[in-house]
């Protein structure tokens, strides 16, 4: 299922700012999952803001496991990976493991010191290969956190195209699984990183018979 019926961010808005709006549109929509879905359903929340309406959205559920409820923060991937590949001059594909942690909003941390890339014929680590420290503690994360207001000042709307391929690529790998590759997922928390139990937070995770798992 993919929750994206919710309302717009406009320009000059945070997702947070959404939140009064999507309250009950979320309610309703787990309500009817509860309802009508099948209890292994997987649903991918889409519409912002994504970590908390994935949390209503369970809450109104009880019938369907929590762990079949998910927010989308494939899209900040995306985006951290293109950020890390532009700066190589590597296609996108060649960077893996890049890591974006907590929620799905300006608060976000992009985190590549796990990262990999294949250049040269050889995989090696991100942070060695830019070689740049300054640029990962401070251009690389703050791109990253404001792209969503960067894509709205330039459309006067929100992403079209990357947030639908982020949440093809999202439920193609929740489906297929991930091999030995890291994904960034919204999910419900279990404690892990020391991060409070059952708030959805974006973790890395790594996907195997349809069934995720934190890294």
């Amino acid at each position: 299922a993919f929750l994206v019926g919710a309302m717009p961010r406009r320009e000059g808005m945070e997702r947070k700012d959404l939140l009064s709006a999507n309250v009950r549109i979320f309610k309703e929509q787990g309500e009817a999952l509860d309802k009508v879905a099948r209890k292994d359903v997987k649903v991918l929340v889409v519409g912002n803001p994504a970590n908390t309406n994935a949390y209503i959205c369970s809450k109104y559920s009880p019938s369907i496991p929590k762990e079949n409820f998910t927010a989308m923060t494939r899209l900040d991937q995306n985006r951290a990976q293109s950020q890390l590949a532009a700066k190589l001059g590597v296609p996108v594909q060649d960077v893996k493991n890049v890591v974006i942690w907590g929620n799905h909003s300006s608060t976000q941390f992009p985190d590549a010191s796990n990262a990999k890339v294949k250049k040269g014929g050889a995989e090696n680590s991100v942070p060695a290969a830019i070689n740049d420290e300054e640029f990962l503690k401070t251009t690389f994360i703050s791109t990253v956190q404001k792209r969503g207001a960067a894509v709205i000042a330039a459309r006067k709307m929100s992403s079209a195209l990357s947030a639908a391929k982020a949440a093809s690529d999202h439920m193609r790998d929740w489906f297929l699984g991930t091999g030995d590759q890291w994904v960034s997922m919204g999910v419900i928390s279990d404690g892990s990183y020391g991060t409070p139990q059952d708030i959805v937070f974006s973790f890395p995770v790594t996907i195997s018979n349809g069934k995720w798992k934190i890294v």
